[in-house]
Formats: C-alpha cells, sequence, structure tokens
C-alpha cells in the first residue's frame, strides 16, 4: 500500500474547534447536497479555487463549501517560483492538498490532490489528483482505484473526470509460477511489474512457490515498479525495462525485486542483508545519488558481506566522478563493480559519466531492446541499462561455476574486456559483448 505522508497535523484539532464553533453553515449544506464523491471535491476546487488570486486560506474555504482550513505552506519571499499549498480536512474523512504555482506572479499550474485518512488516524492512501493549466484547464486526471489490500489500479480520467480513458496496476498479487532454477539475483530498484507474464517464471521462490521480494519504501511484501518521490499519481517505472534486461541475456537467472527505500536510505543494509538470506550474491544497483550519507549503511553491509557483489551505475550527468563523486559508485568496495554506457563502437555514450578511477567497465547500452511495466516492447538507453548487461553476465557465469569467489567473479568479467576507443576512461575496459559467454 503506498503511504504518502503523515496525515497528522499538530494543528488539525484547533481548526476543527474554530469551525464548529463557529456553526460553519456550509459545512452542513454540502453534507445534504452533495454525493461527496472523489471527483466531485477535485471538479469543485478545479471550478471554484483555481484562478483566485487569493493566498489566505481561511477566504479560499469559502469557495469550497464543507472543507475546513487546516493550514497551508509557501516558498520563501523572493523565490523565483511562488509555490503555496493549502490543506482541507473534509467531511468525508478525506483531506484535500490545493497546491498554486505562480512564475513571476502567474498561475502556471493548480493541483488538486486529494487524499483518505486511514483508520489509525495517522496515515493518508492517495485517492485522486487533478493538474490544471494557468487557465485553469485540466490537463491530468488520475484516480487510484483499490480492489482489495493487494489490488491497485491507476485510472487516467478525460479533463471533465467523467470519464476513464485506460487504467494501468498501481500494485498487485504475486502471480502463480515457478522458479527458473539459476543464480539468484536481487534487483534493488523502483520495483518491478512482476505480474506481466515475461516475469512470471523468472521469480526466485520459497519452497512454499511464493516469490521472494520485499518492498522496503512502503515497508510490505509487494514491491510493484513505481518510483512515486516526485509524484504519487505519475511513478516513474524503472526498475520493470532494467529487469527485463537482465531476464533476457539471463533466461534462469531467478529474479528477486527489491524497492529501495528512498524515505529512508539507512535501510539499505536491510536490503543487502535480505537479499544475502534470500540466497543472492549479486545485487543490481542502477540507482545514484550526491549524498554520501545515503549510502553509508549499504557500504557497511556490503563489507560485511564480501561473498556478494554489487553491479553499480556510473550515473548520467556527463561527467568525471573522479572530480565530481556520485554514490554509491565512489564507494571503495572492493565486492562492487561500476559500469557505464558506451555505444556500438566502444565510445562513450553521450551525457554518460566516466571515471579512470571509479568506473571499472563500458559496456553497449544504448536502443537497448526492453520491456516496459506495461509489457510493451521499446528502447531504452543510458547506464541504468549497463547495469543489467553486466548483471546477466555475472548471472550465467554463476549458474555454471557456483562456488566462484568474488575476486574470481570479477576476474572472470573483467578478463572480456578491451580497451575503448578514448582510453583513460575507466579502469578496466570495455566489454563489446556482454550477452555472449
Amino acid at each position: 500500500m503506498r503511504k504518502p505522508r503523515s496525515a497528522f497535523h499538530p494543528w488539525r484539532s484547533l481548526a476543527a474547534i474554530v469551525f464548529v464553533s463557529s456553526a460553519y453553515a456550509p459545512f452542513a449544506a454540502f453534507a445534504q447536497n452533495q454525493s461527496g464523491k472523489s471527483e466531485d471535491w477535485v471538479r469543485m476546487a478545479i471550478e471554484n479555487a483555481c484562478a483566485t488570486d487569493n493566498t489566505d486560506g481561511l477566504s479560499l474555504q469559502t469557495q469550497l463549501p464543507g472543507a475546513w482550513y487546516l493550514n497551508s505552506e509557501r516558498s520563501p519571499a523572493g523565490h523565483p517560483v511562488d509555490r503555496s499549498e493549502f490543506i482541507f480536512a473534509l467531511p468525508d474523512g478525506h483531506e484535500l492538498r490545493l497546491i498554486y504555482t505562480r512564475l513571476n506572479g502567474a498561475l502556471r499550474r493548480f493541483t488538486a490532490d486529494l487524499y483518505r485518512s486511514l483508520d489509525n488516524g495517522k496515515d493518508l492512501q492517495p485517492v485522486m489528483q487533478a493538474q490544471a493549466d494557468g487557465a485553469c484547464t485540466v490537463r491530468s486526471a488520475r484516480r487510484i482505484v483499490r480492489e482489495d489490500d493487494e489490488n491497485m489500479s491507476l485510472e487516467q480520467l478525460s479533463p471533465d473526470l467523467n470519464e476513464v480513458m485506460w487504467a494501468e496496476p498501481y500494485q498487485a498479487s504475486w502471480p502463480a509460477g515457478r522458479d527458473p532454477g539459476g543464480a539468484r539475483v536481487a534487483l534493488v530498484d523502483s520495483g518491478l511489474a512482476y505480474d506481466l507474464p515475461f516475469f512470471r517464471n523468472r521469480l526466485a521462490r520459497d519452497s512454499a512457490g511464493i516469490p521472494l521480494g520485499y518492498d522496503f519504501w512502503d515497508l510490505d511484501d509487494l514491491p510493484y515498479d513505481g518510483d512515486t518521490a516526485r509524484n504519487l499519481f505519475q511513478p516513474v517505472r524503472h526498475g520493470t525495462p532494467v529487469a527485463s534486461i537482465v531476464a533476457r541475456e539471463a533466461p534462469n537467472a531467478a529474479l528477486i525485486p527489491f524497492r529501495y527505500p528512498r524515505p529512508d536510505m539507512t535501510r539499505m543494509a536491510d536490503v543487502v542483508a535480505r537479499a544475502d538470506q534470500s540466497g543472492a550474491r549479486i545485487l543490481s544497483m542502477p540507482l545514484g545519488s550526491r549524498r554520501e550519507a545515503d549510502w553509508l549503511a549499504f557500504e557497511a553491509a556490503m563489507r560485511a558481506r564480501p561473498h556478494m557483489l554489487a553491479i553499480v551505475s556510473a550515473g548520467n550527468d556527463g561527467r568525471d566522478i573522479d572530480a565530481d563523486r556520485l554514490w554509491p559508485a565512489a564507494l571503495p568496495l572492493e565486492n562492487m563493480i561500476v559500469v557505464t554506457s558506451s555505444d556500438a563502437f566502444g565510445h562513450l555514450a553521450d551525457g554518460s559519466n566516466w571515471g579512470q578511477e571509479s568506473v571499472d567497465l563500458m559496456v553497449p547500452a544504448e536502443n537497448q531492446q526492453v520491456v516496459d511495466f506495461r509489457g510493451s516492447e521499446g528502447r531504452a538507453s543510458g547506464t541504468s541499462y549497463a547495469v543489467p548487461r553486466i548483471v546477466a553476465l555475472a548471472a550465467r557465469i554463476l549458474e555454471k561455476r557456483p562456488d566462484l569467489s568474488t575476486a574470481d567473479l570479477k576476474s572472470e568479467i573483467f578478463k572480456r574486456a578491451t580497451e575503448p576507443q578514448k582510453p583513460g576512461l575507466v579502469a578496466i575496459g570495455w566489454i563489446l559483448d556482454p550477452d555472449r559467454d
């Protein structure tokens, strides 16, 4: 279950007392005359509140009959982008957040987010979002529908919020299938669309046939693909296309998907520990950030497990990460390989990072054939897609020689490398065909 943020506000009780004691009349009128459906609240916000220049929450409340103003936040004075957020409690246990984004005083985007409070009174479930332009014309509207605790879909709505244009999975139950029996690989990414037929028989499973894996972001057993850091209603589906390369180039590898712990990166220690407990010696990690502190727990966990090998991306900022560090690529770990992307001729790909000390290998990773979260064939490029090519190579080697030490496994991979077209960009070299034994 996606849990976006805490619903507890220390000011909520005070706000409720203020408005109950003032006998706020529109509350009763709305409760009697409106259905209270998600789209009704969002539609009211678009129609009544979008165009207002009023930045006072109590005045804005009069345009939302039935809503109780709770709190607001605004960008610091003088900031070029003025972002104002207003939070309202609704009579049906929902919470409405209105976000005005203005540039040089002109409204550029209006967002209405609707959440439902859970029974514990602390957490919120995302329900619906609509985004409008500066003219208050809806450009995107999405709604999350829950069939049960495990299965959810994300519906794209028409601009009038009346029709479902299409739907896609937001979370799904584990599928039935079989363990492929090869080397176990931990996929540390935004999760995996594991319900796709393409992956059903590629998942590592326990003795009862239940797939292994965990969501370290939401702390549940369903690591479905979706990085929701920027927008809960428009998840980035990164993990599935990356995993599809591992599945294609190492057809017997047993995949263990882990949704990485964006809210608390100290949980990376738990990710490594659980991967180890699940029998994975290889970690696929197309991840990176500029904050070294995010990766200290991961570093300690890997140092304690020299039998495991992490394959890490160099990043896509077009910079030398020896001079301008990126983590975890910059960590001094013996049981880690850092990879970057090349074209088919051994030239560093446009935008890919390099580093004669920090980056070990270049592999062709431009216009790679992938399967996206919908099951559609497509093409993708970048260092994220260099990672699964080396992961798959490592998995094929371990499948044949499972007793190899980490040092010997790295040696087997590195001896495939030759000098790239331009020396001095990576420490070891370029592998033209990592998909071939």
